[in-house]
């Protein structure tokens, strides 16, 4: 056991540096070009993050393992919103820019309701939907660009003149955050499967909670490292835009590369447990999330409170179904 714990605490380093010079790097960039810190964190800082998820689910996908590539992806939004932006709504509650989180929650839903007709429909995630994920990509990217463009040519563009790291830092900060970011949960992810294999627990489990709570560290570890550099935006555009992208972005990838069928394990009532939980917990906790800000342009402790107690029952669930 020697080796994995010393494996480990290698990620955890990586986590924490990586995360530290993402977020400098990333908020530097949005003041620099004048764009709203949840913008950045929806666009630039969301595609970082969600590298471990792209990374896990295509190869799990190519190498026939389906059920973690499909369950990775909806396992890691639920823990987006539900943990870790819960944890950061109920340490930090505050206001929040609701015009510059409207694109990526449209977004997010539009993604969400092809995803959630197509497991019921079909309840094969065929290659011409992984294009229709893909395509959807790119037109919210467009979009967000388009807008960054607009939102720095309304703030007069250029420099803030008090800002002293450059954009090439900036960016170089970011990409070495990224990576030391994506090896850190690289090495936990590793070691947190290895013992959930030895302990017996069915793939479907392992890429609805192990998985993804593993890939969904660098969102966790942004969210935390935002938090305390003041960043709370950026940190709530990061697992808006994170979650978009796990649908769009890692699903669209996986299943473009090799289509595969919903997890037909466990199941309520006869039906499939993943179209009668999985995705309706889904659309619960980013609802929970979303509209209170979309609503009220503030976020509330009660709702951190709420979708941590979602997410402790959603996870209880998964145990006693498997």
């Amino acid at each position: 056991m020697t080796v994995p714990i010393i494996l480990f605490a290698v990620g955890l380093l990586c986590l924490i540096k990586g995360g530290d010079w993402f977020v400098d790097g990333a908020a530097a960039i949005a003041r620099r070009l004048r764009v709203p810190d949840l913008l950045i964190g929806a666009t630039v800082v969301s595609i970082g993050t969600t590298l471990p998820e792209v990374m896990v689910s295509t190869t799990s996908a190519v190498g026939g393992h389906g059920e973690i590539a499909y369950g990775n992806a909806i396992g890691s939004v639920i823990c987006n919103a539900a943990l870790i932006a819960a944890v950061t709504i109920a340490v930090r509650p505050g206001r929040i820019d609701a015009k510059a989180l409207r694109t990526p929650v449209f977004f997010f839903f539009a993604a969400a309701a092809i995803y959630a007709v197509t497991a019921w429909w079909t309840g094969y995630f065929s290659r011409p939907i992984g294009l229709v994920l893909l395509a959807l990509f790119v037109l919210y990217m467009a979009v967000t660009v388009a807008q960054a463009r607009r939102a720095s040519l309304a703030a007069g563009g250029g420099a803030a003149e008090e800002e002293a790291v450059s954009v090439p830092r900036a960016a170089v900060l970011l990409a070495v955050g990224a990576a030391l970011i994506a090896v850190g949960a690289d090495l936990l992810v590793d070691n947190g499967i290895l013992i959930a294999q030895a302990l017996g627990v069915p793939e479907s489990v392992i890429a609805l909670t192990f998985v993804a709570l593993g890939t969904s560290l660098p969102e966790l570890v942004t969210a935390v490292t935002s938090l305390i550099k003041g960043h709370g935006s950026l940190s709530l555009g990061n697992v808006v835009g994170a979650n978009l992208f796990n649908l769009v972005l890692v699903s669209g990838v996986s299943v473009t590369l090799a289509p595969f069928w919903i997890p037909q394990g466990a199941r309520i009532a006869g039906v499939s447990a993943s179209l009668v939980l999985d995705l309706p917990v889904m659309f619960l906790v980013m609802l929970v999330l979303t509209v209170p800000a979309l609503a009220k342009g503030r976020l509330f402790r009660s709702q951190g409170v709420l979708l941590l107690a979602v997410y402790a029952a959603f996870c209880a669930a998964q145990f006693l179904l498997a």
